[in-house]
């Protein structure tokens, strides 16, 4: 005997004798595949992409136990606030064209996004996402578990002309009393 298939046999071929494929990805790098996935199937999502002048768009691609995967249209200028995913975590990646991520006081953790990285986005940690291009942009955003929640903070005020942006909260009914249309959403970045 040469191997241990010759004594037990390929235990690929015992089904019963291979770990449970889990019902929902359970690691951070399951995570990432799931965002490489969806990036990569443009049959999927690039027909749905679209673009609006008040607010960046967005529209949730998936929805499966534990996770949510959401696709992101950006005009340039546009960007979120500054913002936390609360307990959420995220893994987002830059589709088409670039945005600018924020994440320390007076933009000291600032850096380019472009397409094909891959960005992780911890719980309650606090980020602004913004178009600073003049091309429009598409990214897609995978949060474990699904938001709940997506605190608005204050802009750095140690960042110059840093303004903040005002979002509706996630469920809150969209549109204002008089019937104008609110430039806000519930968003995700």
């Amino acid at each position: 005997m040469n191997n241990d298939n010759e004594i037990a046999g390929d235990a690929s071929q015992v089904p019963h004798l291979m770990p449970p494929v889990p019902a929902r990805p359970s690691a951070v790098a399951d995570f990432v595949a799931l965002a490489r996935r969806a990036a990569r199937d443009r049959d999927r999502w690039e027909h749905l992409v679209r673009y609006d002048p008040v607010s960046r768009w967005y529209h949730r691609l998936e929805a499966g136990p534990g996770h949510e995967v959401w696709l992101l249209g950006w005009l340039p200028g546009q960007g979120s606030g500054r913002h936390t995913h609360g307990a959420s975590s995220g893994v987002w990646t830059v589709l088409r064209g670039a945005l600018t991520e924020r994440t320390g006081p007076a933009g000291t953790g600032t850096r380019l996004a472009t397409p094909g990285a891959l960005h992780l986005t911890a719980p309650r940690s606090a980020h602004e996402v913004t178009n600073d291009t003049l091309e429009p942009a598409v990214s897609l955003h995978v949060y474990f578990p699904g938001l709940t929640e997506m605190p608005m903070l204050p802009a750095d005020p140690a960042r110059k002309g840093a303004v903040p942006v005002r979002h509706r909260p996630l469920g809150a009914p969209v549109g204002n009393p008089d019937g104008s249309p609110t430039p806000s959403a519930p968003g995700t970045c």
